[in-house]
């Protein structure tokens, strides 16, 4: 697992964990924990994403709204793949 992963344009969107998920898995609980604090998606963007929203503001939106969708969906449903197949290794 890299420390710091590369981002794909689009998060997976398949109903199982991918190894994208299991290589992003600590960027998946950075965007929980940001949009938990309610911090401005342009923020979480940058700092967790790497993205600039000033240079490119719809796709990174959209990168942004998608990595969210599958953080939520890994935290209600995938943890279960994720927690049987173990954590990541470094």
């Amino acid at each position: 697992m890299s420390a710091d992963p590369k981002i794909a344009e689009l998060a997976p969107s398949a109903y199982e964990l991918t190894s994208y998920d299991k290589e992003h898995a600590i960027t998946y609980m950075r965007l929980l924990d940001a949009d938990a604090d309610k911090a401005d998606w342009r923020e979480i963007a940058r700092i967790v994403l790497g993205l600039d929203a000033a240079l490119e503001p719809e796709g990174a939106r959209r990168t942004f709204e998608s990595h969210l969708a599958r953080a939520k969906w890994l935290a209600s449903h995938g943890y279960r793949d994720l927690l049987r197949g173990g954590w990541p290794k470094e």
